[in-house]
C-alpha cells in the first residue's frame, strides 16, 4: 500500500526565522499604503494567513473590509474572490456544478467562486445553513466536493467573512460548529479623526473616488513565499508552561463569571497557532506569555457567549475577556 510521504521534522534552530518577519513588516507596511487606522488589524490578519487559518470579520457598513482583504491578496499577487450571500443562494452558487456538454457528450466541472486563494464571503448569515455549511468541507480539509468528485483549492487558501448583526431582519445566526471554523474573529472599528481625513482625502484625490486602490500596492512576494511562511510558522516552539497558560485561559472561560459559552479544545489549539504566528512577526523561533495574551481575544470572542444578565448591562465579550486575561497568572519565565 502506498503512503503519503512524510516531511522531515526540521530543528526549529535551523531554520531562518528573520525571512517572515520581513515578509511580515512588508506586507503590513504595503497595506498600510491603502488602509489606514487599522494597523493591529493588519496585523491579526496577517497572523491568521500565517497561521493558515479563517477570519472573521466584523464592522460597520463603509470601513474598508473589502478593501483591507484586496490589499492583502494583492501583496503575494494571490487571487481574489468574493461571494455576496443572499438568502436565495443555493450550496452550487459556492462550491459549483457538473453541465452536461451536448457537443462532446460529456459532463463538465463548472468550478464555483470558492476555487481561490482569498475569498471574501460577504455577509455570510444572510443564506440559510445548509449554504453556509457548503463553506465546511473546504474550510476544513481544503477541498470541495461536486457530484462525489473530490477537488482541492490551490493553496494558500484563506476565508474571510463578514456578517450582519444577528438582530437584523433576514438574517441566519451561524451555528456554533461553523463559528468555531474560523480562527480569529477581527474588529474593525471607526478610524480617528486623523486617519479618517487621510482615507477621505485619498479616495476622492482620483476620479470616479477611485482612490486608495488595493490592487496598486506592489507585490512583494508569491505564493510560496507564504506557504513556505506557514511551514515556519508551525515550526515555532512553545515551552510546556506557556502551553499550560494557554490551557489555563481557555479553561478559564469556561467558569468566568458572566460567561454562558466556554471555549473548547479548538479554541485552545487555535491560541497556540496564532500565538505562534505574533512570535514570527516579531522574529522570534519561540512564543512567550505576551504572544498568547495578544491572541486571546480574536481567536475567543467567537468562541465565548454572555449571560443574557451581562449583555442587558451593557459589558461586552471582550470586556469579560480582558478581565478573563487579567486573572489567569502568566508563567514568569
Amino acid at each position: 500500500m502506498n503512503e503519503d510521504p512524510i516531511e522531515p521534522h526540521v530543528e526549529s534552530s535551523q531554520l531562518d526565522f528573520t525571512a517572515p518577519a520581513l515578509l511580515a513588516g512588508n506586507i503590513q507596511a504595503e497595506m498600510q499604503k491603502v488602509v489606514f487606522g487599522q494597523d493591529g488589524t493588519i496585523t491579526q490578519c496577517i497572523a491568521a494567513l500565517f497561521s493558515g487559518g479563517h477570519v472573521l470579520l466584523e464592522g460597520k457598513p463603509g470601513l474598508g473590509k473589502t478593501h483591507m482583504v484586496l490589499a492583502l491578496a494583492s501583496t503575494f499577487g494571490g487571487e481574489f474572490g468574493r461571494l455576496q450571500f443572499t438568502p436565495d443562494m443555493m450550496p452550487s452558487d459556492i462550491t459549483g456544478f457538473t453541465l452536461f456538454d451536448m457537443k462532446s457528450q460529456t459532463f463538465q466541472t463548472r468550478r464555483g467562486p470558492v476555487f481561490t486563494n482569498l475569498l471574501l464571503a460577504d455577509e455570510i448569515n444572510r443564506a440559510p445553513a445548509k449554504t453556509q455549511a457548503a463553506l465546511l468541507e473546504v474550510m476544513q480539509e481544503q477541498q470541495v466536493t461536486i457530484d462525489g468528485e473530490s477537488l482541492s483549492v490551490a493553496p494558500p487558501f484563506m476565508c474571510f467573512a463578514t456578517q450582519n448583526p444577528i438582530e437584523q431582519e433576514g438574517t441566519y445566526p451561524l451555528p456554533e460548529a461553523q463559528l468555531d471554523r474560523f480562527l480569529m474573529k477581527v474588529v474593525i472599528d471607526y478610524p480617528t479623526m486623523e486617519d479618517e481625513q487621510q482615507i477621505v482625502g485619498g479616495v476622492t484625490a482620483a476620479a470616479g473616488g477611485k482612490g486608495l486602490n488595493p490592487r496598486s500596492v506592489s507585490q512583494i512576494c508569491d505564493s510560496a513565499s507564504i506557504i513556505e511562511a506557514q511551514k515556519i510558522t508551525a515550526q515555532v516552539s512553545v515551552a510546556p508552561e506557556v502551553v499550560d497558560y494557554a490551557l489555563r485561559l481557555t479553561r478559564f472561560t469556561r467558569t468566568a463569571p458572566g460567561m454562558s459559552l466556554g471555549a473548547g479544545t479548538r479554541g485552545a489549539i487555535s491560541l497556540i497557532q496564532v500565538a505562534k504566528a505574533y512570535a514570527v512577526i516579531s522574529g522570534r523561533s519561540h512564543v512567550i506569555p505576551d504572544d498568547v495574551k495578544s491572541a486571546a481575544i480574536p481567536v475567543f470572542r467567537h468562541r465565548v457567549q454572555v449571560t443574557p444578565e451581562v449583555a442587558i448591562s451593557g459589558e461586552g465579550v471582550d470586556d469579560l475577556l480582558i478581565k478573563s486575561l487579567a486573572s489567569v497568572e502568566a508563567p514568569r519565565t
